[in-house]
């Protein structure tokens, strides 16, 4: 029994080396973990080391990566009322320089950098870049930029800043808060860009945002209406996306508070924040705890 238990616990020690603070490996990170063959050294082998490392310059390059992440978020949803200004297409450019940075560290650090290349939040990107990089041309496409909110959430950063603001417990309900950010903010962004100028009522990024929270939550004051079948099927598609995002954060609230944790034994990722065996297995964890 002991070495079953000393077994258990070294299991549960070497998924806390992995993870330190706890954050789960996302579907964004996970096929680019390094193998254990990967090589450490070179280009590759830093970049790996800065991403996907434990040490403190590591976590210190990723909390830079993720407050350049949210300070690019803001700027993207600052951008209606930004445009006007001079110094707008310089931030613009700096921000593709950036992304395009990222876009081209992570293809470096892949696994397989063309499987890499074809996932759908690398498009997403690449097509961020673009609207950057030739705003007159992809104009249209701007709305997508909401997305890198999503993006973001779904990152080993993310999950590395909720720990450290000591909301862990929270990253659930964070988590239902952001994809239903995202979706707001998407949808304002294409009835902004479709809808802008028309006998809809629409005459600015407000008015947009507006008639989404109205539709989202099933009001429907009717001073703002989308014209045509292409209207028509927005609010549709809104208002049933919408809701459901709605319920899903509602029950995230209400749902007793689990931290995320991978079990070695079986793989169960949520757990109470006090477990000390596996409910699924009864396998022993080794949850990092700050005993608060």
């Amino acid at each position: 029994m002991t070495n079953s238990k000393s077994g258990g616990a070294d299991m549960g020690d070497e998924a806390n080396d992995r993870d330190p603070v706890a954050s789960p490996v996302t579907t964004r990170d996970a096929e680019d973990l390094p193998r254990e063959d990967a090589p450490q050294s070179g280009l590759r082998g830093t970049l790996r080391r800065l991403y996907y490392g434990t040490d403190g310059q590591a976590v210190g390059f990723q909390v830079t990566i993720g407050i350049v992440d949210l300070a690019v978020i803001l700027f993207f949803l600052a951008g209606p009322y930004l445009a006007r200004h001079g110094t707008y297409l310089v931030i613009d450019y700096a921000i593709a320089a950036l992304i395009a940075f990222e876009l081209t560290a992570r293809a470096l650090i892949a696994n397989n950098p063309w499987r890499f290349l074809v996932r759908p939040m690398t498009l997403v990107d690449i097509v961020i870049l673009a609207t950057l990089l030739f705003p007159e041309t992809f104009s249209n496409f701007a709305f997508l930029r909401a997305l890198r909110i999503w993006s973001f959430s779904q990152s080993r950063v993310f999950g590395i800043l909720v720990h450290r603001a000591g909301c862990r417990e929270y990253q659930e309900v964070i988590g239902a808060c952001i994809n239903f950010v995202t979706f707001l903010f998407l949808v304002t962004g294409f009835v902004y860009t479709a809808f802008f100028a028309t006998e809809s009522g629409i005459s600015g990024f407000v008015d947009a945002l507006y008639f989404t929270v109205a539709t989202i939550t099933t009001t429907g004051f009717g001073d703002i209406t989308l014209p045509g079948t292409l209207g028509k099927l927005t609010s549709i598609v809104t208002m049933i996306f919408g809701i459901s995002l709605f319920v899903r954060l509602a029950q995230a609230i209400v749902r007793p508070n689990k931290v995320r944790f991978s079990c070695p034994q079986c793989g169960l990722n949520r757990h109470d924040a006090d477990a000390v065996h596996c409910k699924a297995c009864g396998h022993i964890l080794n949850i990092p705890d700050e005993g608060m």
